[in-house]
């Protein structure tokens, strides 16, 4: 099937790009990696009347790390910039466990992160390690910029906060407070696939005490389930095994799993708690190692 028809505009700045968005009344859309947009755009799922290309935008495309440990992602850094980045491992563990498990490597090339978090998929996997390491969108329009705690960025499935004549050009996630722990886990049934169940865990250690966690879980639910309060029961803890058996139970029992093809309620929230176990204890064994 084709689109339906539409008109194209490629602005050079992010006014610009506003000023479009803000005169098509709700009727254009932004194209940015393009690969939730195009494959919706020929289902007709979604038909503006004006997509909105803001490759031609300079300067969107960073990923940088600030001396407060804050990470910076703009609205065109692609998936594979923050798989290959050199950096990342250190500071945000758990982005750099999810880099390689998002979709497929045709896909890293070309779609972004910031695209990801707005497309609001109830599996998508960036969307869930926001949540986790509480991130947040900063939206820009006609009246300035505003950040958005990303828990109140994604309203549901395929739904966020951004107005029409809006624009997200940054994702910000704080550093640690401590030192920075953290994993994802994703069960899929082949590369690139929906995931059965996937799990973000991110923690902050202060010497073997967990200071703060975070985790969020996707594809086990209508909707990006944060699960930060469940697993807040280690905090001020130590990673013991009776303390870890814990937390993955409280994770699982917020898991919100359906019964589908690729598995019952069950056995997905089985997984869930699987995974959180799995990653903290990978956790608990590098800290015991650097001890």
């Amino acid at each position: 099937m084709y689109p339906s028809r539409f008109s194209y505009e490629s602005p050079k700045t992010v006014q610009e790009a506003i000023s479009l968005l803000d005169r098509s009344g709700g009727e254009a859309k932004i194209l940015a990696g393009g690969q939730s947009l195009i494959p919706m755009l020929k289902l007709r799922f979604a038909s503006p009347e004006m997509l909105v290309d803001i490759n031609g935008i300079p300067g969107l495309d960073y990923l940088r790390v600030d001396p407060d440990g804050t990470l910076r992602i703009g609205a065109l850094c692609r998936h594979e910039d923050l798989e290959f980045s050199t950096t990342l491992a250190n500071t945000h563990p758990t982005l750099a466990a999810a880099a390689d498990l998002v979709a497929d490597p045709i896909v890293r090339t070309r779609g972004t992160f910031v695209g990801s978090v707005c497309h609001a998929d109830p599996q998508g996997d960036w969307a869930a390690t926001m949540v986790a390491l509480g991130g947040k969108i900063v939206a820009q329009g006609p009246q300035g910029r505003r950040e958005i705690d990303v828990r109140d960025f994604v309203l549901g499935p395929f739904a966020n906060a951004l107005a029409y004549n809006e624009i997200a050009v940054e994702a910000v996630i704080p550093g640690a407070k401590g030192t920075a722990r953290g994993g994802y886990l994703k069960l899929e049934r082949r590369v690139g696939d929906f995931a059965t169940a996937s799990v973000a865990v991110a923690l902050d250690m202060a010497g073997a005490t967990v200071s703060h966690a975070g985790c969020a879980l996707a594809g086990v639910g209508g909707r990006t389930i944060d699960a930060n309060e469940a697993i807040s029961v280690l905090q001020g803890k130590p990673l013991t095994a009776e303390n870890i058996e814990a937390a993955a139970e409280a994770v699982a029992a917020v898991a919100e799993p359906r019964t589908d093809h690729r598995g019952s309620a069950d056995y997905k929230r089985h997984i869930v708690k699987t995974f959180v176990t799995r990653l903290l204890t990978n956790i608990a064994k590098s800290e015991q190692k650097a001890a």
